[in-house]
């Protein structure tokens, strides 16, 4: 059995799809930790001075690498998972921070190096060194817009926070096309695409999905 890695934007849907795939493949999903996580409603909603001060980007950054971390491991152990965001797609967001002066330079080796020596455990593990498959949902940023408007997380809807959603879409094509290795990718274009309320919509997904895993080194 595969294990499977959705990616893509804040709000695009990674979570329904992750439910989807994991119901119709029999498999489990790995959340990304986001209610439980003390640290996100600090980032989204800190002054300026305040991300200065308590350094919260930095801080963010290293509670979703510890947990997509211990996520992964567990994944690849149990052999047939599908991981709602991934380590793989970690150090993007840890980059556009830096290039946005949120991450120091120093902040930024320190978790590069962290990240570095986690990857090198990864590859080392005796019973998975990889995901089977990434299914990339990409949109156009109205789109992205809407669903994070859709979802209704207080800290997610400030105005202030939409240069920062901009910035974090206008790179993530290139970021999965010129930087992620782990595994092939699969592209769902979330603009017409809705697993919830529509029926045919899910089954196309799921079918596409199974098609690249039987395409894959895994249907080899």
């Amino acid at each position: 059995m595969p294990v499977i890695c959705v990616g893509g934007m804040i709000g695009i849907g990674k979570t329904s799809v992750a439910e989807l795939l994991a119901e119709e493949l029999g498999s489990d999903v790995f959340y990304e930790s986001v209610d439980d996580n003390p640290i996100l409603p600090l980032f989204y909603t800190a002054t300026p001075e305040e991300i200065q001060a308590k350094r919260y980007p930095f801080l963010l950054q290293l509670y979703f690498l510890q947990t997509r971390f211990a996520s992964i491991k567990q994944a690849y152990k149990q052999a047939d998972n599908v991981l709602d965001r991934s380590i793989y797609e970690d150090w993007y967001f840890a980059k556009v921070n830096h290039d946005l002066g949120r991450i120091s330079s120093l902040e930024m080796r320190v978790y590069e190096g962290l990240l570095e020596e986690m990857m090198r455990e990864i590859e080392e593990l005796p019973y998975r060194k990889a995901p089977d498959l990434m299914v990339y949902l990409t949109a156009d940023f109205d789109t992205v817009l809407h669903r994070i408007g859709l979802r209704g997380r207080d800290f997610e809807q400030d105005e202030a926070l939409v240069e920062y959603y901009r910035v974090l879409w206008s790179g993530y094509d290139d970021w999965v096309h010129r930087h992620y290795s782990a595994s092939d990718v699969l592209v769902i274009d979330m603009n017409r695409t809705d697993v919830v309320g529509s029926p045919e919509d899910a089954a196309r997904v799921v079918r596409e999905v199974r098609a690249a895993l039987a395409a894959g080194p895994a249907g080899r």
